[in-house]
């Protein structure tokens, strides 16, 4: 009789004590180091809190808009696909323009891109409103032959003039290129992503899994973090592909805008957020698994062999920084 009525209470006191317990040393000191190194990604992006629902609105609408390309079969979607489960890009090595000829470099995702401190792999644009100018006059991509073409077609639309006055109000000319790019920015500006690695951040350590911490161990002692760190894990530095073993490709980086010799080879370091869901990798998209992109990294950029294991455990953890909304 006793036995029946001791054992369920000692069942709840030893379920208590392990409560009590809550996570390990280990687990809490791997937290303080993402806090340190990564950061949780914050909430919102620079510049947003000037943006207006009527601006964002507007740039929404001009952010799937396929009159912006010159036979009216392209968008900005077209190649930073974010509907549905899409990760802000179309998956490609390159991207296809509006005539069907492909662009030379693998069109980086758009989530997130605002956080970034240039755009492009290149950096030749310095902010979101200035790279919202570039693929829609470029020939190979969204081909409009002037930004006046642009301007007369979006003149005689039904809605965007006053759609551009609600955008710009006050303003004697409110339909400008420079204000087309301003609201496609601050579109963009909202493509905030939220992770599981940001819930372990914010201190629900329990969203983390025992491999996806260890993953996230391995990817800190090899040394990744040495260009990877920050809240976006990259997209705040340039670096050299190929830094201690050489890397193989034709496409010079920045030395082709900046015709320095040092810059040969350099691109801007991507970010690893929402990585898993942005294949192919690199800056011709030749890599097509997030494995063996891993595996060249380490090799190329910090000349170490990883195992199996330890590309398995790093890649577990990477799939952490994905989209919670997005993630499979």
């Amino acid at each position: 009789m006793l036995k029946q009525i001791f054992t369920p209470i000692l069942m709840l006191l030893t379920i208590s004590m392990a409560m009590d317990c809550g996570p390990s040393q280990e687990t809490k000191d791997l937290q303080t180091k993402a806090k340190k190194i990564i950061g949780a990604i914050p909430k919102t992006m620079p510049g947003s809190e000037k943006d207006s629902d009527a601006l964002v609105s507007l740039g929404k609408k001009l952010y799937f808009e396929k009159k912006l390309s010159a036979n009216e079969s392209q968008s900005c979607n077209s190649c930073h696909n974010i509907e549905g489960k899409s990760a802000g890009v179309d998956n490609l090595p390159t991207s296809p323009g509006a005539f069907g000829k492909n662009g030379d470099r693998n069109s980086p995702t758009v989530l997130n891109a605002g956080f970034h401190f240039v755009q492009f792999w290149d950096g030749r644009a310095a902010d979101l409103k200035t790279q919202a100018k570039g693929p829609i006059l470029n020939p190979v991509e969204m081909a409009m032959p002037s930004e006046k073409d642009v301007l007369d077609r979006l003149s005689i639309d039904p809605e965007y003039p006053s759609l551009f006055e609600k955008a710009f109000p006050g303003e004697r000319t409110s339909l400008t290129y420079d204000n087309l790019a301003s609201a496609i920015a601050a579109f963009e500006r909202t493509l905030v992503t939220e992770s599981k690695f940001d819930d372990f951040i914010n201190g629900d350590t329990s969203a983390i899994s025992k491999k996806e911490l260890e993953g996230f161990q391995i990817f800190i002692s090899v040394g990744c973090t040495s260009c990877h760190s920050g809240n976006l894990l990259g997209g705040q530095m340039y670096q050299k592909l190929g830094l201690v073993n050489s890397y193989e490709t034709k496409d010079l980086g920045r030395y082709s805008l900046t015709k320095k010799i040092e810059d040969k080879y350099v691109f801007k370091v991507p970010s690893l957020r929402n990585i898993t869901l942005t294949g192919p990798y690199f800056h011709d998209g030749s890599v097509t698994t997030i494995e063996n992109a891993v595996e060249k990294m380490a090799f190329h950029q910090l000349g170490k062999t990883l195992t199996a294991e330890e590309t398995s455990k790093i890649v577990a953890f990477l799939h952490t920084l994905s989209d919670k909304k997005r993630a499979n």
